[in-house]
């Protein structure tokens, strides 16, 4: 019986038996890894900790936010990838991660759509179009207008090679028929550094980390990226309405397991997310920083990350970025 019984665990281990709706139940009995893969301070880190908190208190088990910066987010990404898929390592994925850096780099090291199990949506936000206050340019008219005056002479700061911001950038650019000069840094957090010290005139950021600045004044947003205005900044005009009609390059944020996670594990996930992003809390957070909550189920999101792919490979192709 003895020997049986083994046998009988080991298959189980082997095909996975025992590692479906029982786990579910116990899922989690120890701390989850949210791995975050851009530096703190970027919008990122703000909705993924935002979220990560009121999962910890559903859940009954802490979410650890784990920061894993490096090339426009992939090196982080791929580490989640090829995670084990238990529902203990888990993705705050992102238009730049998941949309951007698959068409960007050659050996990107993971498929968006195959590489991952969904959770769930957590909310887009537009980048914002922000600048030195020193800067000359007032209005998005007035920067083109300035650009094509000094050709090669204006630069912008993004959160590093291939990232959402940069490709935003380089679309800009190109709709507007200037030339910029790409300034990659390693985050959302230094790029803003330095352009509130002046060392570069501009930078497109996302709202949830540039707004508590332009609301001091110590930056102004001459526009949003998204189609329509932003709640959070009203009177922020959209580049679409401002000079170039029809721009838009909104950033949407995600949770994601590694591929093969069991689906009771993902399901139990999706209803801490949903639950999460339907507390006054979250709610209340996520709007002080701009971003529209869209949650939804594991299925949503899948068939959004692929659209959302389509769609900014066609960007990233039209802006001319070659390939890494």
């Amino acid at each position: 019986m003895r020997i049986s019984s083994i046998l009988m665990c080991a298959t189980a281990a082997v095909f996975g038996i025992g590692f479906s709706p029982a786990h579910a139940q116990t899922f989690p009995n120890r701390p989850i890894t949210l791995v975050i893969p851009f530096t703190p301070g970027g919008s990122t880190t703000i909705v993924g900790r935002g979220v990560a908190d009121k999962m910890s208190e559903l859940l009954g088990e802490k979410i650890i936010v784990d920061n894993r910066p490096g090339a426009g987010g992939t090196i982080g990404t791929r580490a989640v990838a090829k995670s084990e898929p238990d529902g203990y390592t888990l993705l705050l994925g992102y238009t730049g991660t998941l949309a951007i850096g698959p068409s960007l780099y050659k050996n990107v090291g993971y498929d968006p759509r195959k590489d991952f199990a969904p959770i769930g949506l957590i909310g887009n936000a537009p980048n914002s179009l922000v600048v030195n206050p020193s800067f000359a340019a007032k209005t998005v008219a007035e920067l083109i207008a300035y650009a094509k005056a000094n050709p090669g002479k204006v630069n912008f700061g993004s959160a590093g090679a291939g990232t959402a911001s940069h490709i935003t950038g380089e679309y800009f650019a190109r709709a507007a028929g200037i030339t910029l000069v790409h300034i990659p840094y390693k985050g959302t957090g230094p790029a803003l550094t330095d352009l509130l010290g002046g060392h570069i005139p501009m930078a497109f950021a996302p709202i949830p980390a540039s707004h508590s600045n332009v609301a001091a004044g110590k930056l102004r947003a001459l526009a949003v990226t998204s189609m329509t205005r932003s709640s959070l900044l009203p009177d922020v005009p959209t580049i679409a309405e401002s000079s170039l009609p029809g721009f838009d390059a909104s950033l949407y944020y995600g949770l994601a397991a590694p591929a093969g996670t069991p689906r009771p594990v993902i399901d139990k996930l999706n209803k801490a997310l949903r639950d999460a992003l339907a507390s006054d809390e979250v709610k209340k957070q996520l709007a002080l920083d701009g971003t529209e909550i869209t949650p939804g189920t594991p299925e949503d999101y899948s068939a959004f990350i692929d659209k959302d792919e389509k769609k900014w490979a066609g960007l990233v192709k039209a802006s001319g970025v070659e390939q890494e």
